[in-house]
């Protein structure tokens, strides 16, 4: 049963490998701090490799670290406690009011977190590199997907040579075709998506510049960054693709377009009237 999942850690402990019990030992020491870690900030807390937690997880019968992270939520606690802590700290006994507020609370923490983690020398030099890329092309699947489609049509406003695309068979072959002198954008708030993952090592290895926007500082995906951006707000393994996650990567699109505009205002300013005036007959 899932809610058993701690307690199959400590039936199987004997069966693991080396390696595997001081994932184990630290799992068991510390189950809701694992729940906000990326599986690569894991193994360094355990002082292991990526790989032998990944054996953990397959020693343990899930397919992999996400669906481990899952089957731990719901083994800490068995009830609305662990459901309303993951949701947001909302309940079904809240009012309208109260949830309201909550909701509120969650999207301005995220975007206070982000502020916080914001390197003033990392978002100068990813302006440097989008501007001297002869093409950016912008990178995500899922709820990432939203917000990489945003990002390339806020600069698309302002620079004509952004681009993005949602098949994510078609992502990887423009990734493998990239060249030296082009910018790759990958959004991935976990960092351990394994399309985005594969976008950033096709394009690190074609000559591109990888600029990754994400939650996490350590994880398989900023392995292959030039330089990393980071967001803010804490997402559960059960709340995929929520919005104070996407509201924090828009804080960085944003300040990013913001600041591009900024520098290179002559430019930026033409473009932003020719396609502001491209789509006039369009509105009343």
């Amino acid at each position: 049963m899932q809610s058993d999942f701690l307690a199959k850690v400590h039936t199987m402990y004997n069966q693991f490998t080396k390696a595997e019990k001081k994932v184990a030992d630290f799992i068991l020491q510390n189950p809701k701090r694992v729940l906000f870690m990326s599986i690569t900030e894991l193994a360094d807390e355990c002082k292991v490799g990526d790989t032998s937690v990944f054996r953990f997880c397959r020693t343990m019968g899930v397919k992999g670290y996400q669906e481990f992270k899952m089957q731990l939520s719901l083994s800490i606690h068995d009830g609305k406690e662990e459901e309303s802590r993951l949701a947001g700290e909302t309940s079904l006994e809240d009012s309208f009011g109260e949830l309201a507020k909550k909701v509120l609370n969650t999207n301005m923490k995220a975007l206070a977190e982000t502020y916080s983690l914001l390197d003033e020398k990392v978002v100068s030099q990813t302006v440097d590199i989008l501007h001297a890329a002869e093409r950016i092309w912008f990178f995500g699947v899922g709820a990432s997907l939203l917000v990489a489609l945003k990002a390339a049509n806020k600069f698309l406003r302002i620079e004509p040579k952004v681009y993005c695309v949602q098949d994510t068979h078609t992502q990887a072959m423009i990734a493998a075709t990239m060249r030296p002198g082009e910018a790759a954008v990958v959004f991935s708030y976990s960092g351990a998506t394994k399309d985005s993952i594969h976008v950033a090592e096709l394009a690190k290895h074609a000559g591109a510049k990888v600029i990754c926007i994400t939650h996490f500082a350590k994880s398989p995906l900023t392995a292959f960054a030039d330089l990393v951006l980071l967001c803010g707000s804490e997402e559960g393994p059960l709340q995929g693709g929520s919005a104070s996650a996407e509201i924090g990567q828009l804080f960085l699109v944003d300040l990013l377009c913001t600041e591009y505009y900024r520098r290179y205002y002559d430019a930026c300013s033409k473009n932003n009237e020719k396609t502001s005036q491209s789509v006039l007959d369009k509105l009343y």
